[in-house]
């Protein structure tokens, strides 16, 4: 097959209309669709469906976009490896981790690798969804369990845990409980336990969920999570790596946690050589040892 007439299908099947690709091929709208018709004459069949609206893939058209696609990641990472220099660091990584340990832990420390890297560019994604490294939907994941597919490079970084935590205020307002049964009288805070997250949460949030509460918020995110604690709410549920960044938050019912929740970085073996990851490895293991200093220095003063 005509690798030319693949690039401009794959362009096609991807934007799903004639003009949208022409634009992004920087051709014509008539010369996108001779190309087409050339490759569909060349297989003997059809790859789309022409409506209204746009252009919709056939079943052989699905067949061929997926060969397209796993073309186009492997060439992606190949020129990915090739730009990457023996001595600088530049251009983009694909960067996957959850919506709380990304907006809460990781994008407020990102300013130290932008200062020792300025020509990176990052797309951090978060979402609970795990992407697929070896497929390439992202370069590098953090994740709160250990990866399961295979060919992926993974370091374990820390251990968190889901505690309770209020605000000075909100305590002082409403009084500290010093045993489970006295969160009747309180709010809670916490993630829906069917909200996609990990076990150890959720498990934590169903327990305290089956007391006798009379009044909780329950939110989708742990950043929704913090800022109604910040805002005096009520008691809420939080994993205990914000205690490095909101020092003043009070951890109620200490004897009240989760599970260790186990905290990874994984990479595809192909991107063992790479300068952005090893740089973004580096960088994350460095603030990893920095926040494990200072945790242990709080429990030193206060033994």
């Amino acid at each position: 097959m005509d690798w030319d007439k693949l690039r401009i299908f794959h362009a096609v099947a991807d934007a799903g209309s004639l003009t949208h690709a022409g634009d992004t091929l920087r051709l014509s709208q008539s010369a996108v669709s001779r190309q087409i018709r050339a490759l569909e004459e060349s297989l003997g069949t059809t790859l789309f469906h022409r409506h209204a609206r746009g252009l919709i893939l056939t079943e052989q058209g699905e067949l061929l976009f997926d060969a397209t696609s796993t073309m186009a990641r492997k060439l992606e990472s190949a020129a990915a490896r090739i730009r990457d220099s023996e001595s600088e660091v530049f251009g983009e990584l694909k960067v996957t981790t959850t919506m709380g340990f990304g907006t809460l832990w990781l994008a407020p420390r990102l300013i130290k690798l932008y200062d020792r890297y300025p020509d990176l560019k990052i797309d951090l994604m978060l979402e609970e969804r795990v992407l697929d490294l070896p497929m390439r939907e992202a370069d590098v994941a953090i994740r709160m369990k250990e990866p399961s597919q295979a060919d992926l490079i993974r370091k374990r970084l820390m251990n968190i845990r889901m505690r309770l935590y209020a605000s000075p205020e909100y305590l002082e307002r409403s009084g500290t409980p010093t045993r489970l049964e006295e969160l009747s009288g309180h709010r809670l805070i916490c993630q829906n336990p069917a909200t996609p997250q990990v076990s150890a949460g959720a498990e934590l949030s169903n327990k305290l969920l089956s007391y006798d509460i009379p009044s909780s918020l329950t939110v989708n995110n742990y950043f929704g999570v913090l800022q109604a604690v910040l805002n005096h709410i009520g008691i809420g549920v939080l994993p205990d790596y914000l205690t490095a960044d909101f020092p003043f938050l009070v951890r109620v019912l200490p004897e009240i946690e989760s599970v260790d929740v186990p905290v990874f970085l994984a990479y595809p073996e192909e991107l063992r050589q790479s300068r952005r990851v090893a740089a973004f490895r580096d960088f994350v293991q460095e603030e990893v040892i920095a926040y494990r200093r200072r945790q242990s220095d709080v429990i030193t003063t206060a033994d």
